[in-house]
């Protein structure tokens, strides 16, 4: 068990270096600086910003110094608003992010599951046509597409729920709504694929012999094997989730991490650019460990390699 931890550390470790080796020379390719749209800098009030960021420097030195702050925890300051610091902008935004990605996920997992289930059980009935075509839809439609239907039927044509911010729970509807179609469909389709396969297992079949009530059959028996596939997504699904929060939170005006996110890009800030990018590969590498580890739970048949487990 050490040596499986040891090496799944390692490598997301090695996986996380990966990416902000990728991100930084990439981010400093583009031609440019960060002060070449401040039309009321001179040429050498421009140089001293820059000396002062330390963008002056070789290449190869801001990387090594990027990485040494990066042991510390410091993420550095922001260029364009110098009064903050990125862990700050963390600190006040991911809160919100998390909040908004933490339900999307909740309500896609549990919407998803429940439309897989009940159009498995209906098989080519009509449940199941009306589930699979939602989940078309939900597949199909771009999450800032359906935001921008959202606002037009549920709070212009009809206003039924609030628009910008993030104040009441009524605030959260919209934006949840938005994210949460598509993964919620993705997850629906696994569903009712496994489920039809696992409900005809002889284990099933036993059961129905037993007398079991079909709920307990279902949710006891059938459901807790046919989410192994929903789980494998889940990674995935949760990345996506938290990418499409920048874009939605930009249309909500959600104050959480999109907002930071987008400007930083238009202002190339590379401290927030760097930092949001590093925070988030982050917590995408520890999820990807967290599923691994929910196949054990979910079917105990599922062990570690003897070799691997000593």
């Amino acid at each position: 068990m050490k040596n499986y931890f040891f090496k799944r550390l390692t490598a997301m470790i090695i996986t996380l270096w990966l990416i902000i080796t990728g991100t930084f020379f990439l981010m400093h390719s583009v031609p440019g600086s960060p002060f070449n749209e401040e039309r009321t800098t001179n040429e050498t009030v421009q140089k001293n910003l820059e000396s002062y960021f330390h963008l002056d420097q070789p290449l190869i030195v801001q990387y090594g110094n990027y990485l040494k702050q990066l042991l510390k925890l410091d993420l550095g300051p922001s260029i364009k608003q110098s009064s903050q610091t990125v862990n700050d902008m963390l600190g006040r935004g991911f809160p919100i992010s998390f909040e908004l990605g933490f339900y999307t996920l909740l309500v896609a997992i549990v919407s998803g599951i429940l439309l897989g289930v009940f159009a498995a059980l209906r098989h080519n009935g009509l449940i199941d046509y009306v589930a699979m075509s939602v989940a078309v839809l939900g597949i199909s439609i771009p999450n800032f597409v359906m935001a921008t239907f959202l606002i037009e039927e549920l709070a212009v044509r009809f206003p039924i729920f609030p628009v910008a911010t993030w104040t009441s729970p009524k605030h959260m509807v919209l934006p949840i709504l938005a994210l949460a179609t598509g993964p919620m469909a993705i997850i629906a389709r696994l569903t009712r694929t496994s489920m039809l396969e696992v409900l005809t297992q002889d284990y099933i079949k036993t059961a129905k012999a037993k007398g079991l009530s079909p709920v307990k059959i279902v949710f006891k028996h059938a459901l807790r094997n046919a989410l192994l596939p929903v789980v494998t997504v889940l990674g995935s699904l949760a990345a996506s989730i938290l990418t499409g929060t920048f874009v939605i939170e930009k249309i909500f005006a959600i104050p959480g991490m999109g907002k930071y996110f987008v400007d930083s890009i238009n202002n190339r800030d590379y401290p927030v650019i760097m930092g949001t990018t590093v925070f988030y590969s982050g917590i995408l590498i520890l999820m990807l460990l967290l599923v691994d580890l929910a196949y054990g739970v979910l079917d105990p048949r599922i062990k570690l390699h003897k070799k691997e487990a000593k």
